[in-house]
């Protein structure tokens, strides 16, 4: 650390620096003291002086901090800035940092915007739904509003099933893009592939429900009332929400025609 009889050109006090970069003097001596920014210089007076390179330094500490980092993890991400090199590759680590930042907090917000349109639809408080949704968000599911049309002993029977069988969702996932398909191409629900559909997809509703009869006449209902919801927030285009709004449909048919053949598919 340089001693200066006064305070030269392209130096500033702690407090000079603090109030110019927007923190508290005790915030900048409890770097010092981490040893994360220490002052380049000290005048004779004892007052300590910092560079325009401590300002760079600084502004890297504080982005990194509002990122989220911990001071220790900051410690180990600093770089020197002795060439233009060094410079320019703490700026782009920054801007990845920031970039994977913004995505996350867009991502929550997407998420809590799309929560509290659902729990306004849904006419009582249920904290498992809205778990359930959140965990559906998460997976960037598509469906994460069909839960409001399934009664607690339903999304149990769905649960049980997810943890017994992880493809669970991409099984729905996958009925779901079939059912589309054969609509688009003008398959007739009681067609061979509307039926082979169907089979599958009452074979998925039998394992989420345990065979009980109660539980297959309430996802039977489920169904009929996701095939007349227009599914979605405002978030979704009506071409997505059309999409939805057919696939339920097209199930409900497959599955009336597959109980009439196969006597409630006993």
């Amino acid at each position: 650390m340089e001693k200066y009889r006064a305070i030269p050109e392209g130096y500033m006090t702690v407090g000079q620096l603090a109030k110019k970069m927007g923190i508290t003097v005790r915030a900048l001596h409890h770097y010092d003291k981490q040893k994360l920014l220490s002052p380049s210089g000290e005048s004779e007076g004892g007052y300590r002086l910092y560079s325009d390179k401590d300002i760079v330094i600084l502004h890297q500490i504080l982005a990194m901090k509002h990122l989220g980092f911990s001071l220790e993890d900051i410690k180990t991400r600093l770089v020197s800035l002795d060439t233009p090199h060094d410079v320019a590759k703490a700026l782009a680590e920054h801007a990845i940092a920031i970039r994977s930042k913004l995505e996350s907090l867009t991502n929550t917000l997407v998420a809590v915007e799309v929560l509290k349109e659902e729990v306004m639809r849904m006419q009582s408080v249920n904290f498992k739904k809205y778990a359930d949704i959140v965990a559906q968000l998460q997976m960037k599911s598509e469906y994460y509003w069909a839960i409001k049309h399934f009664d607690d002993d339903i999304m149990d029977g769905i649960r049980a099933q997810a943890i017994t069988d992880s493809s669970l969702h991409d099984t729905w996932s996958s009925l779901h893009m079939e059912a589309v398909r054969l609509h688009k191409i003008g398959a007739s629900p009681d067609s061979n592939e509307g039926q082979a559909l169907a089979k599958e997809l009452w074979t998925t509703i039998e394992k989420i429900t345990g065979k009980d009869a109660k539980m297959l006449t309430k996802f039977e209902k489920s169904l009929a009332s996701l095939a007349s919801d227009e599914g979605g927030t405002a978030a979704m285009d009506a071409e997505e929400k059309e999409k939805i709004r057919i696939a339920y449909d097209y199930m409900q048919l497959v599955l009336e025609i597959y109980f009439d053949k196969n006597k409630g598919g006993n």
